[in-house]
């Protein structure tokens, strides 16, 4: 098997997760498509373009999944301080209220991992992915 695949089962198996733990909580309406959009969310807010180029899709699907989310009360649009010609996406209230949620369901899978892998190679997983990262994200 692959190594692209191998990365990517265990993040799909957290993601199911995160994803039920937010319907069991109230959040069913956002969609895998926009929580990549909303996860590359700066803390004082991001422009839609840079959001667009994160998820890499183009900028017409980052307004259309934006809209959505803004729509379900997830973000929201703001004048961007820095040029008031610009608007940033911030995350919202609903969008604050759903992020601990989901935090939560990270943090119990990341510990059952290292239940399962142990410290020590949990500890390497991450070294060693954080050095793939360095190659293989352009937003690091």
């Amino acid at each position: 098997m692959n190594l692209g695949l191998l990365l990517f089962i265990p993040y799909r198996a957290m993601e199911n997760r995160v994803f039920a733990a937010l319907r069991s909580a109230g959040f069913d309406d956002v969609t895998p498509a926009q929580a990549r959009v909303f996860q590359r969310i700066d803390p004082g807010g991001t422009r839609l373009t840079d959001l667009a180029e994160r998820a890499q899709v183009t900028k017409q699907t980052a307004g259309f999944l934006v809209d959505g989310l803004e729509r379900a009360g997830y973000v929201e649009r703001v004048v961007d301080p820095a040029d008031g010609r610009a608007r940033l996406v911030r995350v919202a209230a609903r969008g604050a209220r759903a992020v601990p949620v989901a935090a939560a369901v990270v943090a119990e899978v990341e510990a059952e991992w290292a239940a399962h892998l142990g410290a020590a190679e949990t500890a390497a997983l991450r070294d060693t992915l954080a050095k793939l990262r360095e190659i293989t994200d352009p937003y690091r």
